[in-house]
């Protein structure tokens, strides 16, 4: 019995040992391999880059007359120091001062939007802009495709998103991590129902600012009434197509329809054509971009 029972033993550390060798430890806690699952749990996983920088440290501005700060400061004149994207004036504090501080703005923001810029031209603007590699571009385009001598002349819904996919496409291609930050088109209707009751400003409508929106300003008749009711639902489309191709970008931001809902009043619209934004109007979208660029989450 008792041999029996040693033979048993010596069995059962042979086996032990052999277990021990497969598992690929040590009684010492040795360097032998571990087995691939265990170490790839033992492993941190690496920590995933976020897709939003609330920090940007660089900015082109892209787009149309209102980033050129037109008819802010005098008369059918571009004033891009008070823009909202990237101006200089203390009063508005524009996105890129707000961002980068006053020197970092001077030296690390561009702005190439072109008053009467249309969607179409948003593709050659974003080549110049890919260029500086920046960290963020920003968008607002399109209130130049819904203000057109006539309703039959803007700028077909359809055309309008080629357009824009082929701006972004043109950015991604040179510049496939710069953030986008993309600004609804500002309610046209509202601007005209503000500014008709100022001569002056009327008078400088009839130069040919928005002829769509704002020809016949004091026509309240069907056809006037009907005229302006399909601006204002082109410039609803073009912002549902900005909100969706925007959303099919992980490094873009929409404002939720901000500048769109946002109700300029007289104090910020300019009083020199009672349409485009004042000083304290450019303040007001320079907000609504920076509350968006830093928010923890895009805008709903």
């Amino acid at each position: 019995m008792r041999k029996r029972s040693h033979r048993s033993r010596t069995v059962l550390a042979v086996a032990a040992a052999a277990v021990l060798g497969i598992a690929g430890c040590d009684a010492s806690g040795g360097d032998a391999a571990a087995p691939e699952g265990a170490a790839a749990k033992a492993r941190p996983s690496p920590r995933p880059t976020p897709a939003w920088d609330r920090s940007p440290e660089s900015l082109v501005a892209v787009g149309d007359s209102i980033t050129r700060g037109f008819d802010a400061c005098s008369v059918l004149s571009d004033c891009p120091e008070v823009s909202w994207a990237t101006g200089s004036d203390a009063g508005v504090r524009s996105l890129a001062v707000r961002l980068l501080g006053r020197t970092g703005a001077a030296e690390r923001s561009w702005n190439y939007a072109v008053t009467g810029a249309r969607m179409a031209d948003l593709p050659a603007q974003m080549t110049r802009a890919a260029a500086r590699k920046p960290e963020l571009v920003t968008v607002m385009a399109g209130a130049n495709d819904a203000c057109r001598a006539s309703v039959s002349a803007m700028t077909s819904v359809a055309d309008f998103r080629a357009e824009f996919e082929d701006a972004m496409r043109t950015l991604r291609t040179a510049a496939p991590r710069t953030q986008v930050y993309v600004s609804s088109v500002p309610d046209l209707k509202r601007l005209w129902s503000q500014g008709r009751g100022n001569a002056l400003g009327k008078q400088v409508w009839k130069l040919g600012i928005c002829p769509s929106m704002l020809g016949d300003a004091d026509a309240l008749d069907a056809v006037a009434t009907q005229r302006r009711a399909k601006v204002q639902k082109r410039v609803e489309a073009y912002n549902s197509v900005l909100e969706a191709v925007c959303a099919k970008d992980r490094r873009c931001r929409f404002d939720g329809g901000a500048v769109y809902e946002y109700r300029f009043g007289t104090t910020q619209l300019s009083h020199w054509d009672w349409f485009h934004p004042s000083r304290d109007g450019q303040a007001r979208i320079a907000e609504i971009a920076y509350r968006t660029v830093t928010a923890r989450k895009p805008a709903a």
